[in-house]
């Protein structure tokens, strides 16, 4: 499941170097994933209205139940933060 985020996060992106898949908890009945990407990366990953991010976690539920897991979990974040532009 963690290949899975990490190749569809990879080919969604402009700089697939920076993508970080980590098993934040993994057990008998749950899985959650944490995806980092970079700072101006972070909007083709959750997509318009969360779209692309929700599909990634209907993606994870569907290879979760073929391996039995009944609660599945992705977490999104950026790597950095985004350069802040000074206010003058």
């Amino acid at each position: 499941m963690q290949g899975l985020i990490e190749f569809l996060a990879r080919n969604l992106v402009d700089d697939p170097d920076a993508v970080q898949v980590r098993i934040i908890r993994d057990d008998r009945y749950a899985t959650v994933l944490g995806l980092r990407v970079s700072g101006e990366d972070l909007g083709k990953v959750i997509g318009r209205q969360g779209r692309v991010a929700r599909a990634m976690r209907t993606l994870m539920r569907t290879a979760a139940m073929l391996e039995g897991k009944q609660h599945i979990g992705l977490e999104i974040d950026e790597n950095e933060p985004s350069p802040q532009t000074p206010q003058e």
